[in-house]
């Protein structure tokens, strides 16, 4: 029977157990951890958070970790409201954002690994150059051929408007994308569910001009057509989107410029 195993320099080891004395009510946080400079091994280190000296989402627990604990914790954070995505990590198998996630909801340990299938720059840092590279490759702004109006913005009926709710609130976190299978094998040339989210938000944007040449630039067998509707998408997406069916439209766009 053929056996595969990690690397021996990838193979994650046990790490540090930190311990809260005296606390009553105790909760595990189990954080992957990786420094590049060192030469070691990843480990998972463990930290015993007294639960009634945190705040209630794993972010405060996180922060807890960093401020009083262990400083060398290295990971991303900002806006701490579900905005800038910044904190979004593997937590308890799930790609999701450390600060709208509630310790409560998680049974057990806590599990907090960086977001999957990307390479890490340090503990819970993944390099998302990849990503932001294709994020500008769809040219995300509006694109016009005409001259804009001398004396008043670009305007668009409340139904036009209606049509990207469900689309600009993308937050570009990535966690549908690596959270789905065909971006980890075709990430190279596949957008992925986030950037193809993105570019259908310019595609049905009244204001926009260059349907045509966007649908050009996504005619090819793998920037477009590699999503094989697995909707892990969907399930992860922490503001609630569904970069599976944005995806579908754009494909229904191609088929219509078609006469399909």
């Amino acid at each position: 029977m053929a056996e595969f195993r990690l690397p021996k320099n990838s193979r994650i080891q046990k790490g540090k157990v930190h311990t809260a004395e005296g606390a009553k009510r105790v909760k595990t946080f189990r954080i992957y951890r990786w420094d590049p400079d060192s030469g070691e091994n990843p480990r998972v280190d463990s930290y015993q958070i007294d639960l009634d000296q945190c705040g209630p989402m794993v972010l405060d627990a996180v922060l807890k970790i960093k401020n009083e604990i262990d400083p060398t914790l290295t990971f991303r954070r900002s806006c701490r409201e579900g905005i800038c995505g910044s904190c979004a990590f593997n937590i308890d198998g799930v790609n999701t954002l450390a600060c709208t996630t509630a310790i409560e909801d998680i049974k057990g340990d806590v599990k907090i690994y960086p977001l999957p299938h990307l390479p890490v720059i340090k503990d819970l840092v993944p390099d998302l150059s990849h990503f932001y590279a294709q994020y500008a490759s769809i040219r995300p702004w509006i694109r016009t051929q005409s001259p804009a109006p001398p004396d008043k913005e670009r305007l668009q009926s409340h139904e036009d408007r209606a049509k990207i709710d469900g689309l600009y609130e993308c937050i570009l976190c990535a966690c549908c994308s690596t959270s789905c299978p065909s971006y980890w094998w075709n990430g190279d040339r596949y957008l992925g569910p986030a950037i193809l989210l993105q570019a259908y938000r310019w595609l049905v944007d009244s204001r926009d001009e260059a349907t045509g040449e966007r649908l050009d630039d996504l005619e090819d067998p793998f920037r477009l057509y590699r999503c094989h509707t697995i909707m892990n998408c969907a399930r992860t997406c922490p503001k609630g989107l569904n970069p599976a069916k944005a995806i579908s439209e754009i494909k229904k766009m191609m088929l219509a410029r078609r006469g399909v």
